[in-house]
């Protein structure tokens, strides 16, 4: 027997010998693609699924659990915290996180903390401060996880860090569903969406796919000449800022007569 003959038994020996999962997860979500527009004031994903399973449930199992999440572009960006230098407030110290994603929404059936372990949390990133990495020296900030929470706080105040618990529904272990409601200040970018299966707080089974958001209309074509033609697009800003002033002298100087 050739080595590639051999190499190709040994594969299949394997995957015949692999265990079925018992429980998998077929999802799927009403929208996979979003226009950023000038009208955009937000929008709903619904997502739904089932549970395939190659044997019935044992009578002394514990209760299955689903949880989403829709994660943003990835963002790497400065938080500080002002001090009094001299009499005078200013910024003292930075940590620079290095990974922070620009949204990011989690919906569960319940409280993560009642339905999935510390290790599976660290080793998937689910809950929001998971899903963040820091960095720094601690020369520029002993207290990093402070300012972490900082950050959570703030987007969670823009509606940006959203977690909502008790927001998916299962019925009989078999069919669920729930909505997410993303904002109207989302960035242009590919969203990752992934559905967990979890029972005893493991991850039985997961599931990803991915929600495109683009700018459409006037917002996209300006966005392209930004990007592809710095020097029209500034033109552009500067006629169009000379024109508004102009405009509201006129209206200013109309009202005076």
């Amino acid at each position: 027997m050739t080595p590639m003959r051999l190499a190709l038994a040994l594969t299949a020996l394997l995957l015949t010998t692999l265990p079925a999962r018992s429980e998998e997860v077929l999802a799927g979500l009403s929208q996979t693609a979003l226009a950023l527009t000038a009208t955009f004031t937000g929008s709903e994903i619904l997502v739904y699924g089932a549970v395939r399973r190659e044997a019935p449930i044992p009578d002394d199992a514990s209760p299955l659990h689903v949880i989403v999440t829709i994660e943003g572009p990835p963002q790497r960006l400065s938080v500080w915290r002002k001090g009094r230098v001299s009499g005078i407030w200013m910024n003292v110290e930075e940590v620079r996180i290095a990974r922070a994603p620009s949204f990011y929404a989690v919906a569960a059936t319940a409280p993560l903390e009642d339905i999935l372990s510390n290790t599976e949390d660290l080793r998937h990133s689910i809950s929001v401060p998971r899903a963040i990495r820091s960095f720094g020296q601690l020369a520029m900030a002993a207290d990093a996880p402070t300012f972490v929470e900082a950050l959570i706080r703030l987007r969670r105040e823009d509606g940006l860090f959203i977690e909502t618990p008790n927001s998916m529904q299962m019925q009989r272990e078999t069919l669920f569903s729930g909505t997410l409601d993303l904002p109207a200040n989302l960035i242009e970018g590919t969203y990752r969406a992934r559905i967990f299966l979890t029972r005893d707080g493991e991850i039985v089974d997961q599931y990803e796919t991915a929600i495109e958001v683009r700018m459409a209309g006037l917002g996209s074509w300006l966005s392209a000449l930004a990007r592809d033609q710095p020097l029209p697009y500034g033109l552009l800003a500067v006629l169009i800022a000379v024109a508004a002033g102009w405009s509201a002298s006129a209206a200013f100087r109309a009202l005076q007569r």
